[in-house]
C-alpha cells in the first residue's frame, strides 16, 4: 500500500480536520452530506491506527456530525468502517463513513447497519 486517492484531495476540499485526520464529502454519497473521515497517515484498517489516531478520528466524526446537524438537519446517522474486501472495502486506506439519515429515506430503516449483510438486517422477520 503506497498511495491513496484520499491523500490526493487538496486541503481546500476538506470539510474538517485535526492533527491526525481530515474529513471529505463522499464522492459517491448514499445520502446528502455523506462524509468520510480519513486518517492523514496511510493505514489499511482500524487496528493499524495508534490509540491517539483512533481518538482523533472519533473526535473528528463528532465534529462532522455536529456540522451536518446544522447544515443538513438529518434525523439520524449511520457510522461505518469497511475493513477488507469481504466487507466491501474498495479503497484500502482506513476511513469512517458518516452517513446522515432522513425520515422516509428508505421504507423501513429498522436494522440499520445490519443490512450490510443482505437479507440479515431485519431481526424481526
Amino acid at each position: 500500500m503506497r498511495s491513496s486517492p484520499f491523500l490526493e484531495i487538496p486541503a481546500d476540499q476538506w470539510v474538517g480536520a485535526n492533527d491526525s485526520a481530515f474529513a471529505i464529502r463522499d464522492g459517491y454519497p448514499v445520502s446528502p452530506g455523506h462524509t468520510l473521515v480519513v486518517p492523514r497517515r496511510l493505514l489499511p484498517d482500524w487496528d493499524a491506527a495508534t490509540p491517539d489516531e483512533q481518538a482523533a478520528i472519533l473526535e473528528l466524526v463528532g465534529q462532522v456530525k455536529r456540522s451536518l446537524r446544522l447544515s443538513h438537519a438529518p434525523d439520524g446517522f449511520n457510522l461505518g468502517i469497511n475493513e477488507g474486501a469481504a466487507a466491501g472495502q474498495t479503497v484500502f486506506h482506513l476511513h469512517v463513513h458518516v452517513i446522515p439519515r432522513y425520515a422516509g429515506d428508505v421504507p423501513d430503516p429498522r436494522g440499520g447497519i445490519r443490512h450490510a449483510v443482505m437479507g440479515k438486517g431485519n431481526w424481526q422477520s
